[in-house]
């Protein structure tokens, strides 16, 4: 049977990844405040992606686990874009109705 050696990080590495974290926390309060318009959501989703890939990274050892272990977290993110891609689908499609308090009912139509 082969062996199998863990790979040792280093506090330092550790340390950078955290403070990496830190910063993009602040920038998702930070851009939440601002109006970017439909930008915000695009922000939004490429700082929780890029927070995203270093835990996985890191501190799941993503970056240093075996082909097999790496194919799983790529299919998770393979079906992350598939449910992203429709769900952004069925959005892009839907067409504005407004709400029942902004239409004015016939009723009210009918007394004025």
């Amino acid at each position: 049977m082969a062996e199998h050696s863990e790979h040792i990080v280093s506090p330092k590495i550790y340390a950078g990844v955290l403070s990496a974290l830190l910063v993009g926390t602040v920038l998702t309060v930070q851009a939440a405040k601002v109006d970017l318009g439909r930008w915000n959501i695009v922000l939004a989703l490429g700082i929780a992606v890029t927070k995203m890939t270093l835990v996985i990274l890191f501190f799941m050892h993503g970056k240093y686990s075996a082909r097999r272990t790496k194919l799983v977290i790529a299919s998770g993110f393979f079906w992350l874009a598939i449910m992203l891609a429709l769900t952004l689908a069925d959005y892009t499609t839907r067409h504005f109705e407004p709400s029942r308090s902004e239409v004015t009912p016939p009723t009210a139509a009918i007394e004025a």
